[in-house]
């Protein structure tokens, strides 16, 4: 049995009070979601921020490269800012990585921790920022989607997580299926299943030994699902790993079939059907501290380190 790897240091949680930015990474926000998305943080005490980028617009992103790499390299370097919100996913946080977006990892560091907040594309910046700042980062609801942005408000059960989850408090996220009973404990690593296999080959390659690797995705059909697991498998990627929870499958056909046949064989606690990830409600993960799984209660727990109490 391998050793459970250490979690990563918790940045301290938003305050009523603090000032938080928002930036667009990835895919284009719609405006009017984004100013509904940036009202709820308001009237969560929070002072917002918006990255000079946010509504630019080329293609299938917000913006350029350097625009974006610009927003989020400037919101973590800004004294003034305690957490960086995601606008929304879609695709393009993978070319931040690289030569294109040009991202100063020495200024970011210098720039101590804090708290960044995002899912679906957003998985390639957690990877990026666990390897390069060291730092635990939240999987969650972003303010330009749907859960937080809907013009009837928030759904209840996403923003209650949310706002539970960021003061320090997260709840139990329990699931609806074991696919392989046992208990574990170790940090949770993963994310979006299509972006981890995108980073296999990169210096952000997903590292499962000794670790929980949540797994989740939307709109891929079950052959799809096969051929990027059979890639972390063949990488190595899943080596060692702990444990598996697996989030929301929205639009995706039946994929346990194919998710019970590849994981099941590596002997770890597998537990299923938990909301994180896509679809309501859209509960909310700290990647890179301890967590739990406890297949009595089909359910997964994390630690944010004892911080106190905040939103």
């Amino acid at each position: 049995m391998n050793e459970p790897a250490a979690g990563i240091p918790v940045p301290p949680p938003p305050r009523p009070g603090d000032t938080v930015a928002v930036v667009a990474p990835s895919g284009p926000p719609d405006s009017e979601r984004l100013a509904r998305g940036i009202r709820v943080l308001e009237g969560l005490g929070l002072k917002v921020v918006v990255g000079a980028h946010v509504l630019d617009r080329d293609r299938y992103l917000a913006g350029s490269d350097a625009g974006r790499a610009a927003d989020l390299r400037d919101a973590w370097c800004d004294p003034a800012v305690s957490a960086v919100f995601c606008a929304r996913g879609g695709y393009g946080a993978t070319r931040l990585l690289g030569h294109l977006g040009r991202l100063d990892w020495d200024a970011m560091r210098a720039a101590g921790p804090k708290a960044l907040v995002g899912s679906s594309d957003v998985t390639a910046l957690h990877s990026a920022f666990a390897v390069e700042l060291g730092v635990a980062s939240w999987f969650g609801p972003m303010p330009a989607c749907s859960t937080i942005s809907d013009p009837e408000g928030p759904e209840p059960r996403t923003f209650e997580n949310f706002t539970a989850a960021l003061a320090g408090a997260p709840p139990a996220i329990t699931g609806d299926r074991v696919i392989v009973p046992g208990d574990v404990t170790a940090p949770v690593t993963g994310g979006n299943l299509s972006l981890l296999a995108a980073l296999c080959g990169t210096p952000y390659a997903l590292s499962a030994r000794g670790r929980i690797v949540l797994l989740e995705d939307v709109t891929e059909a079950p052959y799809r699902i096969d051929r990027m697991l059979t890639q972390l498998l063949q990488a190595g990627a899943l080596d060692g790993a702990a444990g598996f929870v697996l989030g929301s499958w929205v639009g995706c056909g039946d994929p346990y079939p194919v998710l019970e046949e590849l994981l099941a064989p590596l002997g770890v606690p597998v537990i299923a059907g938990l909301p994180i990830g896509h679809g309501k409600p859209q509960f909310s993960v700290l990647l890179g501290a301890l967590g739990a799984i406890d297949a009595k209660s089909c359910s997964l727990t994390y630690s944010t380190g004892g911080a106190d109490q905040a939103l």
